[in-house]
């Protein structure tokens, strides 16, 4: 399995009041899946997410990704290795308005060790993949909602992560570019083997993943997740 979820807890304080955003979770993801995790505002699907990205971290439980606990590296060591391993699309597409298409697709590639012509190799590649090799040189305000999209999904891929995260993708598109978007992430599953794990609440969405996930008030609604 290339995710592992045991007991996985987290709580959060506010005051005097304790927040259970997730309650004993227990879930195997494989290498090559797509998975959907889907529930109410506040049912812990977006905190699940994150603790397997290594942006946040359980208050008990384990959370091994790759045979790595995440929740045991330093935050120097979490840095690496969201670096090496996650690649991250966001509802709000995270693009620096200043930076072409090219160079906001290169910028994770300036924290690793390849030549300027690697480096221009791996992000000519990952544009061409999400189909905007025409586009390279643009602005974020020169390309429409699903383009930026797309430029921040090869952001996503270039470093070759063994995980790709999406929280809710397509929250700020229309019908059209989120059908696009989501279409690709499911040629990105199929065709690269890529493992994808995306937070939506949308069911024609998760539509497009091979397994739903389901949470509510930080509990798994059908049995424990594992594969039937």
């Amino acid at each position: 399995m290339l995710v592992q979820i045991r007991e996985l807890t987290k709580l959060y304080s506010h005051g005097e009041i304790q927040v259970t955003a997730l309650d004993r979770i227990s879930l195997d993801i494989a290498g090559g899946e797509f998975v959907a995790l889907m529930g109410p505002s506040g049912s812990g699907k977006s905190t699940l997410l994150h603790i397997i990205a290594g942006i946040d971290r359980p208050t008990s439980g384990d959370c091994h990704v790759r045979d790595i606990n995440v929740a045991d590296l330093t935050e120097t060591q979490l840095a690496e290795w969201r670096n090496h391993h996650v690649g991250f699309v966001f509802q709000t597409f995270n693009l620096i308005p200043v930076l072409t298409a090219y160079e906001n697709v290169e910028l994770p590639l300036l924290l690793t060790s390849l030549t300027g012509r690697e480096r221009r190799q791996h992000v000519e590649a990952a544009l061409e993949l999400v189909g905007l090799g025409d586009r390279m040189r643009h602005l974020p305000r020169q390309l429409s909602g699903g383009q930026e999209q797309r430029v921040a999904i090869a952001r996503a891929l270039v470093t070759d992560p063994t995980l790709i995260v999406a929280d809710e993708p397509t929250g700020n598109l229309d019908a059209h570019s989120a059908q696009e978007v989501l279409g690709l992430l499911q040629t990105l599953n199929r065709q690269a083997g890529k493992t994808i794990i995306m937070v939506t609440h949308d069911p024609k969405a998760a539509a497009f993943a091979q397994r739903t996930i389901h949470l509510e008030k930080g509990q798994l609604l059908n049995g424990n997740g594992q594969h039937p």
